[in-house]
């Protein structure tokens, strides 16, 4: 049996997940559509398209939030199955919508919210099992 303290805490680091993915993402994208898209395919093209882009701290946030929900994602699933975090984790789809929409100002069509929607549902029936189906013995 699970404690009650574990399934809080891999909870608690679900939200994290959920946060910080999207939102080091959208830095990121953010941190992109300032750099651009490069210039030229050649290796010199490539170097100065790189080297601008770290350039930015938007893209620089980005990561360091990404990096942060890296050592997040790595100790839930450190507690508890990958077959209920990724799929717990992802109502963060609503998050990245969000974000899009209202902080990056893109649309976002009737149909993928729909989408996202019915990911959500899946997730909440997930959500409803415990995070830890072996027997620690």
């Amino acid at each position: 049996m699970i404690s009650r303290s574990l399934r809080a805490r891999t909870n608690l680091f679900i939200v994290f997940i959920v946060v910080l993915n999207p939102l080091g993402n959208t830095f990121l994208r953010e941190g992109m559509n300032r750099t651009g898209a490069p210039v030229r395919w050649t290796s010199q093209g490539l170097v100065l398209f790189f080297w601008q882009a770290f350039q930015s701290g938007a893209v620089w946030f980005g990561i360091s939030l990404l990096l942060l929900f890296l050592v997040c994602y790595m100790l839930v699933l450190s507690w508890a199955d990958y077959s209920y975090v990724l799929p717990a984790s992802a109502i963060s789809y609503v998050v990245v919508a969000l974000l899009g929409s209202l902080v990056l100002r893109e649309h976002v069509p009737f149909e993928r919210w729909m989408g996202i929607g019915l990911i959500c549902a899946g997730a909440a029936l997930v959500g409803r099992t415990l995070p830890v189906t072996r027997r620690e013995g």
